[in-house]
Order: C-alpha cells, then structure tokens, then sequence
C-alpha cells in the first residue's frame, strides 16, 4: 500500500441560500451519518452553495499529506473523492468537480439531487475527471432539477443514470421546512427532503466507502 494516503473526501452542497449547518437539510444529515460511521476515515462536510472556493482549498490541503504546499502525482492519484448537491449545490458539484480535473485530481462520483444550473455553469456535462455520476430530478413547479446528463468523455465517465421522482403523484411531508419553501418550491422541496431519494444517495457514497471500523471494547 502507497505511504500516501489521506481519507476519502465527501463534499456537499446546500441549496438556495441555506446555511451548511442547518440540520432540517437531507445533505447535512447525510454528512453527520458519514462523520458518525467512519470517523477520521472520511471528512464529510457540507458548503454553502456560494462557498466552492473555500471546498476547493479544503480537499487540496486535505490531498496534500506531506504539508508541502503542493500536491505530487501520488497524492493527486491516490484521491477519492465524492461530491454531492441540491438544487445550485448540483451545479456547483459540477463546477468544482471541472476545477478538480484542471488540478489533475480525479472523483470517484458526483450525484445532483434536482440540480439548478447557475449562470455561467454547465450542470449537464460531467467532466473526464469523474468515474461516476448519476442524477435524481423532478419536472414540476417554476423550479426543477435537471433532466439529463451526459458524460463529456464516455469513455472515462459512467453514467449511472438519470432518475425521475413525480411529487404530482405521491407527495412526501416537509413539515420541518419553511412554510414558504414549501408553497413556493413545493416539488424542490418534497425532492430535497424524500428519503426515497436520499437513501439510495447515501448508500451509494457508503458503497465507495471502505467498511466502518469496529467500535473499540
């Protein structure tokens, strides 16, 4: 086994103008569970949706084991990181996973859970960088996730798929949201909470992940 080794990296993002600790949120309450399993093994955090830069300089330092400044070919190879988001956070799993393949640092998965394309962003092409990327979106209301996503070298990147969730049909209670999100952004919002979608999120970043170490006795 390589002497260069740093813990695989879970990075999410919040939607709209959500704070990265507020609780009520499905991606926070997705890193807590990953901090609470594995420990020191992964660092799972959540970033505000406008915070990309600060994410960025967290995983490169995080990379660099030998606290040299700069990140050596091993430490780049040796990465494993996941990256996940709601809503802008989708888009913004795009954009940083873009800037990680400029680094020359590969991502074992990127999942966009009703991802919204900021200005200027593509939240549809998955960069060469990627392994894995899957989408779960919903079509109904002013705002809706993505539909579809495509791998911008098929060759280097799978495409679990795309997954559609219809809230018309079944819907799912978000009582601990805001009373306006839930009017205005109901289908955003009924995604963002279903544990229907999370669930299967989260098993999926676990099956990346090595198994938990047992507790001590």
């Amino acid at each position: 086994m390589s002497a260069v080794t740093a813990p695989v990296i879970v990075i999410g993002f919040l939607g709209g103008f959500v704070n990265h600790t507020d609780r009520v949120h499905s991606a926070v309450q997705l890193a807590e569970n990953l901090r609470r399993t594995y420990g020191s093994a992964v660092y799972a955090e959540t970033f505000e949706n406008r915070r990309r830069a600060r994410a960025h300089k967290e995983i490169l330092e995080r990379l660099d084991i030998n606290r040299d400044g700069m990140l050596s070919v091993e430490e780049k190879r040796n990465a494993r990181i996941i990256l996940y988001g709601h809503s802008w956070g989708g888009s913004e799993t795009v954009a940083l996973a873009r800037e990680l393949e400029k680094d020359g640092i590969p991502v074992l998965l990127t999942i966009q859970v009703d991802s919204v394309a900021k200005i200027g962003q593509r939240d549809s092409e998955i960069p060469a960088n990627v392994a894995e990327a899957i989408n779960f979106y919903q079509p109904h209301g002013i705002i809706h996730g993505r539909r579809s996503i495509r791998a911008a070298d098929a060759t280097q990147t799978q495409i679990i798929g795309s997954f559609r969730f219809d809230y018309a049909k079944s819907s799912v209670r978000c009582s601990d949201y805001p009373l306006t999100a839930r009017i205005f952004m109901k289908s955003h919002i009924q995604i963002e909470c279903d544990p229907g979608v999370w669930g299967p999120v989260e098993s999926l970043i676990r099956s990346k992940l090595l198994p938990a170490s047992p507790p001590a006795l």
